[in-house]
């Protein structure tokens, strides 16, 4: 289980605070969706959850486990995470993967992490370009190669920030087809999303973020169009139709 309790944060000793009191729970197994404008804290929450920064107050427990205290290979072990901005160095697609096994291995891999690193690549659907350097791949495949190197990890808590930017139709399905079996696994996941239909489709829990702050957090529910408009600014109208809840005009500015 994630819990987040009171935190806040600020860039610099005197800067705003870019988070401000944010407590939040994610219980094993569950999909939660971070929402909210550019520039409303979600990646600097994210930042503070894999221990890049360092709260002003407050507590981040994994597992009832400090991860302020953590050692960086024991956050290594148990978060995964996929950037906005995917870097990679000069590796195959196989090599790149296997790199998300690391905190597990050590210094070299064994049959096992091989055998992991091939089953996930037949999941994400890059056997064909297995052996192919990752930087000469489109932007839609770097993506789906850093989302199989999270997965490599066998973390506790996966985090991804907007990961399906570069993805089509196609391939954002096979995302989501992924992170339900991850959850099914007991796998917490915590994911940013710009699409609210998307995310509708995706998500058990909700969080929405404003200024720094948790406005609204809990079941799809609470995501009525007076809510969306408060955290984007934006009109929509929901809809049910064949037992899904649809925005129309929902995708975030």
């Amino acid at each position: 289980m994630l819990r987040i309790e009171n935190l806040s944060f600020r860039y610099g000793r005197h800067g705003p605070l870019a988070l401000r009191g944010v407590s939040l729970e994610l219980a094993d197994g569950e999909i939660g969706v971070l929402l909210g404008k550019n520039g409303s804290g979600k990646t600097t929450l994210f930042k503070n959850i894999l221990g890049l920064c360092t709260p002003l107050c407050g507590a981040i427990l994994l597992d009832g486990a400090d991860v302020a205290r953590m050692s960086r290979q024991e956050r290594a072990a148990r978060i995964a995470y996929v950037p906005q901005d995917i870097r990679f160095g000069a590796l195959s697609v196989f090599d790149s993967v296997l790199m998300g096994r690391v905190a597990r291995f050590g210094l070299r891999a064994g049959p096992e992490d091989c055998a992991a690193v091939e089953r996930i690549l037949a999941q994400m659907r890059l056997e064909s370009v297995a052996r192919q350097n990752v930087q000469r791949l489109s932007g839609g495949e770097r993506q789906k190669v850093a989302i199989a190197r999270a997965l490599a990890q066998e973390p506790r808590l996966m985090v991804l920030d907007e990961p399906t930017g570069n993805l089509d139709i196609a391939n954002q399905q096979l995302f989501c087809r992924q992170v339900r079996a991850l959850a099914a696994r007991g796998i917490a996941v915590l994911v940013s999303l710009h699409d609210l239909n998307q995310a509708l489709r995706l998500g058990e829990r909700f969080f929405c973020l404003k200024d720094g702050a948790i406005r609204y957090g809990g079941p799809k529910e609470q995501l009525d169009a007076d809510a969306i408009f408060d955290v984007f600014g934006a009109r929509v109208r929901i809809i049910r139709h064949e037992g899904e809840t649809i925005i129309l005009g929902g995708e975030t500015p």
